[in-house]
């Protein structure tokens, strides 16, 4: 399905994450040019992560292994309405999904492409089966937090640079909050999703 230029468009943003223009997606990650997106991280009720295998047909990264999503909000969209969305797009899951923090950086993603963006990330239980979009995603798995760090030691090259960053400047907090996000009862979940 062909989506709309404008649709396509990232928000441009200074350090302190203010909004200064627009871009093409694609354009912002040839110029490196610093622009505002998000990562969900969701956990099941067993605690264990859900990582997916990026689709090999994507622009960038294709075949790396990543969190559960990840993206960029449109033009007149809120960060976390976007994280929605796009949970919903690449996995079919609708969550409640909690902000955790934001993290900037800046990496080479691709031969000619730059991740250069402050990307705010969100954790959120999953508790329906997800039903993976073939275009966004290869495949997918849970792991256990403790599988997750492991792997990406032992097998650097098989995940997304932005995974790395997340892991190596988050993995305390990221472990913590999903934990609490494994361990609420379903009243709990349900009530923070009606909101």
């Amino acid at each position: 399905m062909q989506v709309n230029d404008h649709y396509e468009r990232v928000l441009l943003v200074d350090t302190m994450d203010r909004v200064i223009g627009y871009a093409g997606k694609l354009d912002a990650h040839r110029n490196g040019s610093l622009h505002r997106a998000f990562s969900v991280f969701g956990v099941d009720t067993e605690g264990r992560v859900l990582i997916q295998q990026r689709a090999l047909s994507k622009y960038h990264c294709g075949g790396l292994w990543a969190n559960t999503c990840c993206g960029h909000p449109r033009p007149g969209e809120t960060v976390q309405a976007g994280a929605v969305r796009r949970l919903h797009e690449e996995f079919g899951l609708r969550a409640c999904l909690r902000p955790l923090t934001a993290t900037r950086y800046c990496v080479n993603v691709d031969p000619g492409l730059v991740e250069h963006e402050i990307a705010h990330i969100f954790v959120c239980r999953i508790d329906a089966s997800p039903q993976p979009n073939p275009s966004e995603i290869a495949q997918y798995n849970y792991v256990t937090w403790e599988e997750l760090l492991e792997d990406v030691r032992v097998q650097p090259a098989k995940y997304a640079p932005w995974l790395h960053h997340y892991l190596t400047h988050l993995s305390s907090e990221l472990e913590r909050a999903l934990r609490v996000c494994a361990q609420e009862d379903d009243q709990t979940q349900g009530l923070s999703a009606n909101k």
